[in-house]
């Protein structure tokens, strides 16, 4: 039986691949809001994230003001699916 993806167990990284994976991008304020995450939680589960090329981070600057904008990757996309595969599987859905 295939296992579930020990990266995306954490209810934080889960619901950020789950969001990009149905949005084009998001910026760090959306993620604030979408996970109730604090800002130094948020930034060490993206950073996970990033390290396993699961999402792509980019820092620009918006009016003045730094923004952090991030992205899926393909290998977030395909470890999500397979996550999200393997608890429907284990729920038998």
């Amino acid at each position: 039986m295939d296992q579930a993806d020990k990266l995306l167990n954490n209810p934080i990284r889960l619901v950020v691949v789950s969001n990009l994976h149905q949005v084009a991008s998001a910026d760090f304020t959306a993620l604030i809001e979408l996970t109730g995450a604090t800002k130094g939680n948020l930034s060490i589960q993206l950073k996970k994230l990033q390290e396993a090329n699961y999402i792509k981070i980019e820092k620009s600057f918006k009016d003045n003001y730094p923004n952090t904008r991030c992205s899926i990757t393909k290998k977030g996309q395909h470890a999500f699916e397979k996550h999200v595969a393997y608890i429907k599987k284990l729920l038998q859905l």
